[in-house]
């Protein structure tokens, strides 16, 4: 793997998680919490490790994965700069229900209802196509997917029982995480 790659990687890194560092509000406790969720973050994390378990660095890579990481990662940054601005002080780490949780809708919520997991998504296969061999991405995708699953599920469960048929209609319209795909 050439420096160029280093930097790609890094850069699509940076612009990713930029928003989540720099505009973190003070939310208070939650009204309502799933610890549930935590299993999705760790299902998640270790799809994130296993994609860096082979000797990336003596990687050779075509100019079409240069290409495609940076496509995934430019995709990436813009979903999680328009969907923490759109969320705003709603965001959390863990998934739970503020006392004052406003259904968003707008932004990039008319096109998926976690467009986070799907910036996750993208930063993951940006990594993936500049790291990992075709096999190990592919194991690695079903661990992250799983973990998703499972985030989405207890989110939108909390949602609903919050915004009852408001989110139900917006559940019913709206794909999850993957535009196109329900």
């Amino acid at each position: 793997m050439n420096v160029f790659a280093y930097v790609i990687l890094g850069a699509g890194w940076l612009l990713w998680l930029t928003p989540f560092l720099l505009f973190h509000w003070k939310t208070g406790p939650p009204q309502k919490m799933d610890p549930r969720a935590r299993w999705g973050i760790l299902l998640i994390a270790l799809s994130y490790s296993m994609l860096w378990q082979t000797p990336f660095w003596k990687r050779s890579l075509a100019a079409w994965q240069f290409a495609l990481a940076i496509l995934l990662f430019l995709l990436a940054a813009l979903l999680s700069w328009t969907a923490k601005h759109a969320l705003g002080k709603q965001w959390r780490i863990e998934a739970g229900i503020n006392p004052d949780h406003e259904l968003i809708t707008s932004g990039p919520y008319r096109v998926v209802r976690h467009p986070i997991y799907t910036s996750m998504l993208c930063i993951f296969l940006g990594t993936g196509v500049l790291v990992a061999p075709w096999w190990l991405l592919a194991l690695s995708i079903v661990i992250l997917l799983a973990g998703t699953e499972i985030r989405v599920r207890v989110e939108d469960r909390l949602l609903g029982s919050h915004f009852g048929d408001q989110f139900q209609v917006y559940r019913q319209s709206v794909p999850a995480y993957i535009p196109f795909l329900r």
